[in-house]
């Protein structure tokens, strides 16, 4: 929901910050490594420590590179599909920084092991949302349905931190949690059977059939076999094992 009707507005805001950088020579894919450190810099050095309200403000910092080196990319024609696998994966990291310091707050200092098990739930949930529309896009599919997408979560979670940081009640973070893990599931859910529909009578994709080795011509007990460690195929070339 999120990704839909906040992309325009933080597009126009980011877009001449964007510019700026491609004038200072600096790549999109600078911007996404520096975003990810930064998110996962703030979140681990932060929250373990109960810091929760200024390690919020550093990975919302941060955050925005997300969008920023998206601008960068398209503004310079450099839309790649190296850039998108880049990013997509490099979230993952910044997504498991940001619960994994709540994990460690919360079995730790804030010795408090329901709030640690739900960060943990959603930071397992969170990458298997993710998971089950890759592993379904990469069979040809489609699974982008959802009640959680990684922006609600992300935004969810960062502004239920920050309150907490300025004095708000840990109850307002065990609500966002319990209802982030319960989207998060409801979501995997939704992608499993929209997955199911189309995969239902359709082939699993795979190499084609090996050749049957008994319908193969004998080597003639006259002909030399080949002496090096590669197999030499028809074009001269050599194949592999």
């Amino acid at each position: 929901m999120l990704n839909r009707f906040a992309r325009a507005l933080f597009t126009r805001l980011l877009t001449p910050a964007a510019r700026v950088l491609l004038r200072l020579g600096i790549s999109p894919d600078v911007v996404t490594l520096v975003g990810t450190v930064g998110v996962a810099a703030g979140a681990l050095l932060f929250y373990p420590r109960g810091e929760f309200f200024w390690g919020t403000i550093v990975v919302t910092a941060f955050v925005f590179s997300d969008t920023i080196d998206g601008i960068m990319a398209r503004t310079s024609g450099r839309s790649s599909v190296w850039g998108a696998y880049l990013d997509s994966t490099l979230d993952r990291f910044g997504d498991a920084a940001v619960f994994g310091g709540l994990v460690l707050y919360y079995a730790g200092r804030g010795d408090d092991p329901i709030m640690a098990a739900l960060a943990l739930a959603c930071l397992v949930l969170g990458s298997v949302v993710s998971y089950a529309r890759a592993r379904a896009e990469g069979l040809g599919m489609r699974a982008d349905v959802g009640i959680a997408e990684r922006a609600d979560r992300l935004v969810a979670v960062l502004a239920a931190t920050g309150f907490v940081g300025l004095g708000v009640s840990d109850r307002l973070l065990l609500v966002v949690l319990v209802l982030l893990a319960a989207a998060s599931a409801v979501t995997v859910i939704q992608r499993m059977l929209m997955v199911r529909r189309q995969a239902l009578g359709r082939p699993l994709p795979g190499p084609s059939a090996a050749p049957d080795p008994s319908s193969a011509s004998p080597i003639p007990p006259t002909q030399d076999r080949p002496t090096t460690g590669h197999v030499q195929n028809d074009t001269g070339t050599p194949g592999g094992c």
